[in-house]
């Protein structure tokens, strides 16, 4: 059988997306420095400093893929829309945890893989939580500049998150700048699927076992399963 080489730009892609993951890790505990430490100038300023240059990182490794896949630019524009999006908004970057997933299954070829169900699961709940989190702060950093704003604490930016990727939408906490509506849209857009995703799965995978476990039923014998029957 035939197997076809790869192309440069997905061997690079390949190569560098878990340190880039790690790096991602760095961005986003850079930035949540930046926005919760914003009373102390030092801490802020290092904070900075760590966004840029992991920012940089992302730009970086976007170019190279870009001159590598040989295309256009508004055609590879439109193939990796996701990716344009993440570079230009690297708190998104917990969105591609599936190609993550990918290259780390790659390199353990030799270990057993889990179970569909709890795969997604754990991956879907995991970009949720990143997701929520890296949205909290930037709704958090919106909108405390402006003092009609009910969002004046990482707390109360937190509690709109949860509502939001929930759709429980109590009320009392909402944005209310243009740039704490963008983040709140975004979180309603990708949120909502990934949540959305969990839970189903979830409920996908009791379904199964249950299903499993009435598949096999009990002994005939009426002896306990497992266990040697008594004569």
């Amino acid at each position: 059988m035939r197997v076809e080489a790869e192309t440069p730009d997905v061997a690079w892609e390949r190569r560098t997306e878990i340190p880039l993951f790690y790096l991602s890790l760095v961005f986003l505990g850079g930035y949540a420095v930046h926005v919760l430490a914003h009373a102390h100038t030092l801490w802020r300023d290092i904070a900075t400093i760590v966004v840029g240059l992991t920012w940089l990182c992302f730009v970086v490794d976007y170019v190279v893929r870009l001159v590598l896949s040989r295309q256009r630019p508004l055609r590879f524009v439109r193939r990796h829309w996701l990716d344009t999006v993440i570079v230009i908004l690297p708190t998104l970057r917990a969105l591609r945890m599936v190609k993550v997933h990918d290259a780390v299954m790659a390199k353990r070829r030799d270990r057993p893989h889990r179970g569909l169900y709890p795969r997604v699961i754990t991956y879907a709940g995991l970009t949720s939580l990143l997701l929520g989190f890296s949205g909290s702060l930037g709704l958090f950093d919106a909108e405390r500049r402006d003092p009609q704003s009910p969002i004046q604490s990482f707390g109360d930016s937190l509690w709109c998150v949860i509502q939001t990727l929930t759709t429980v939408g109590y009320g009392d906490v909402a944005p209310v700048t243009v740039p704490g509506r963008l983040v709140a849209t975004a979180l309603m857009m990708f949120g909502l699927g990934l949540l959305g995703t969990v839970t189903g799965s979830f409920s996908s995978w009791l379904i199964q076992i249950f299903r499993q476990d009435d598949e096999e039923g009990p002994p005939e014998d009426g002896s306990p399963s497992g266990g040697p029957s008594v004569a």
